[in-house]
């Protein structure tokens, strides 16, 4: 198991967790309106299923809402 930071939020992954494991833990869905930043970097969508997190990765997890 690894300890990952998520949004601030100290959570346990298994040695294999991805950040397509990350939605399910925060109770999202779908990967639409979601951009994910690992350590600051910004990582593609295309690339989540195979991003494998570290012990200690910080990522930041943002949602885009509507409003005006």
């Amino acid at each position: 198991m690894v300890q990952v930071t998520i949004n601030r939020e100290s959570f346990m992954l298994p040695d294999t967790g991805t950040l397509a494991d990350v939605l399910p833990l925060l109770d999202i869905d779908g990967p639409d309106g979601i951009a994910i930043a690992v350590n600051d970097d910004v990582v593609p969508r295309g690339e989540w299923q195979h991003y494998k997190l570290e012990a200690n990765d910080k990522v930041f997890v943002i949602r885009a809402t509507q409003g005006g």
